[in-house]
This record gives C-alpha cells, sequence and structure tokens, in this order.
C-alpha cells in the first residue's frame, strides 16, 4: 500500500513526510523524483496485547508513503504525476497554518481556495490522460477492434463526460469490467484521497477523519517525546487522544478498507495489514506465502476475549480459543495461531 504526498508549495509536504518516515528529503530531488519511507501505525490493542504476553519485540503495521514534487498550478510538466498514478492513494496537504515567516504564494492563507484549485489540477491531469487514450484509440480502431478495446473506449467516454463536469471519477459508478479496463491508467481521481489540513497549534480537531487536521508544530514536540507516558500526558494536555499522525494513518486504513488482525508470542507481538474480506489462508500468505499454501487451520483469540481473561492460559480456560477452517473470513483483531504443512 503506497500513499504520495502531494500538495502546493510551503504545504508541509517535507515536514509531514519527514515526521511520518523519519526520513529527510535531499535538497538535490529532481522535479519527477520521489522519495518513499514506511510509517508505522500506532496500535493501542498492539500495546495491550504486548503488555500482556511480554514479548522480546512488538512489531505495528506499516504503511508506505512517497514523496514527490510541488504541484504548481498550470505546470503541464508535472513532474508529480508519475508517482501518483503508481500510489494506491492520494494524501493532499493543504496549508491552513498561519504564518509570516513562511511564505505563500498566492499572499493569503485560504485551505479551501487551495483545496478546490488542487481537485482542479487533479481533474485537468485525469482528462488530459483520457483525451491522448482516446485519440489513440481512435486511431488504432480502423483495423477493429477487440471487446476489452469496445469496453475501454466507452469507459473513457464515460470518464471523459464526468471529469468535464468538474466531477472526480471516484463519484462514477462502474462495473467491474469496466473499471478493469481502465486500471492500468491510474487515474487520479479514481483513487481514494485523504485531505489533510496542516493547522495552527489550537486548530486540531480530533473528531475530524477526512479532512484530517494535523498541526506539524505539535507533531514534531510530540515525537521529541521518548516515554509514552509523558507523551500520552502531553496529549492528554492538549485534550487530545492521539495525534494527528497517527490518525492520518487510520484514515489512510480505513479508505483503502484495510484492517488489522494479530500473532503473539514470547518473542513478538505483531499487527498484519489486510483487506477486510480476506480469508484465513489469503492473511495467512501476508505472514509467509509457505504457510497460505501449506494452511491447514488456524486457532483464533478474540481481542476483547484476550483482554477480558487477562492471560493467554486464562482465554484457553474459558473455552475461548475457536478452530477455523479456509473458509473463515478473518475479522478485525482476530489474534491468530496458524497450522500448516508444506
Amino acid at each position: 500500500m503506497k500513499i504520495v504526498l502531494l500538495g502546493f508549495p510551503q504545504a508541509g509536504k517535507k515536514s509531514l513526510f519527514s515526521l511520518l518516515t523519519g526520513r529527510s528529503v535531499p535538497s538535490g530531488l529532481k522535479e519527477t523524483e520521489s522519495l518513499d519511507g514506511n510509517a508505522s501505525v500506532r496500535d493501542s490493542r498492539v500495546d495491550a496485547i504486548a503488555a500482556i504476553v511480554k514479548p522480546q519485540k512488538i512489531k505495528y503495521a506499516e504503511t508506505s508513503f512517497s514523496y514527490c514534487s510541488d504541484i504548481r498550478e498550470g505546470d503541464t510538466k508535472r513532474g508529480w504525476m508519475e508517482s501518483a498514478r503508481r500510489s494506491d492513494m492520494l494524501c493532499m496537504v493543504v496549508r491552513a497554518f498561519s504564518s509570516t515567516s513562511v511564505y505563500h504564494e498566492k499572499g493569503s492563507i485560504d485551505p479551501e481556495r487551495d483545496r478546490s484549485s488542487l481537485q482542479t489540477e487533479l481533474l485537468l491531469a485525469d482528462f488530459e490522460l483520457v483525451e491522448k487514450r482516446l485519440e489513440r484509440i481512435g486511431k488504432e480502431k480502423r483495423g477493429g477492434q477487440t471487446p476489452v478495446q469496445i469496453m475501454e473506449e466507452k469507459t473513457l467516454v464515460k470518464c471523459k463526460e464526468t471529469l468535464e463536469s468538474d466531477t472526480m471519477l471516484l463519484n462514477l459508478t462502474l462495473g467491474e469490467q469496466e473499471l478493469s479496463s481502465v486500471r492500468g491508467l491510474g487515474l487520479l481521481t479514481m483513487k481514494p484521497i485523504i485531505w489533510t489540513y496542516n493547522v495552527d497549534e489550537d486548530a486540531v480537531k480530533e473528531e475530524a477523519t477526512n479532512p484530517v487536521t494535523v498541526s506539524c508544530k505539535i507533531e514534531q514536540e510530540i515525537m521529541g517525546i521518548d516515554n509514552v507516558e509523558e507523551r500520552n500526558a502531553y496529549l492528554k494536555e492538549l485534550g487530545l487522544s492521539s495525534s494527528g499522525i497517527d490518525r492520518m494513518n487510520r484514515a489512510a486504513y480505513d479508505a483503502l478498507g484495510l484492517m488489522s488482525f494479530y500473532t503473539m508470542g514470547k518473542d513478538e507481538v505483531r499487527a498484519w495489514s489486510i483487506r477486510k474480506g480476506s480469508t484465513a489462508p489469503q492473511a495467512a500468505g501476508k505472514i509467509h506465502s509457505d504457510i497460505e499454501r501449506g494452511f491447514i487451520r488456524v486457532e483464533v483469540v478474540k481481542y476483547d476475549d484476550l483482554m477480558a481473561a487477562g492471560s493467554e492460559a486464562a482465554v484457553k480456560e474459558r473455552g475461548k480459543v475457536e478452530t477455523k477452517g479456509k473458509d473463515y473470513v478473518i475479522q478485525d483483531g482476530d489474534i491468530c495461531t496458524y497450522l500448516f504443512n508444506v
């Protein structure tokens, strides 16, 4: 899962990327280049399971973020576009903080104006791609068309009409065959989008999920506190239960239809990301392909049952360990132990 950070200059993309991934953006990065890094999805359930099991280490699920060049209005080169097309999701960063020391190229702070302008740039990029593809199909079809090519052309015409009405392709209802015919184009407005507003310290709203409000200044202070209890106390002082970075990650998780299941042992407690609706063998494949291939069964403990029991032994004594087969659909929060034979 890759999420690309996009936005106008001075919106805070570099700061967010560094805070998320721990990587600094080099000054010599070319306009067509991107920089990737992984961000941990902090999960209180991992911490709670670890408090019971006391493993040697814990491992959170991760998401991949990509930093690329700024969007600039009217720039037809769009150095950021290829990286965005290869992503699974767009995170649009909008400047909403006031600062006399940070220049805004339009001379004033207006988040809704900038959001509208960013959306227009995405629509234009998709419209130009769709037009070019239709022109090519028009030249190619003189020799006849296959059913797949006919489907693609009809779907692209629908896309063009939607874009001409200034509507994102996410709002266009398409069948699976139609989607499949244009999926390879990586159309930007067909991707899930999270809008992230980089706000002043007193404007963070925890209940906001899309847009997400983040204050890079606060996030830098939070990241500087190593002690978990001190960090939580600082968040509480601010009236927050989680950081903006964590909320960004969770919002991305939800928008992509992902969830977490867990494995636990004395060596490691770990969260794994899977798509909602994944079967037990499919989830096993996230751990290792051999486990999926040689799947026999899975023993499942519900997170709430482990918390209520207080220990692995107690949860077994209460008969709360369920044995499931290959048709079982993993549920969010399941703690799994796989039995397999290769």
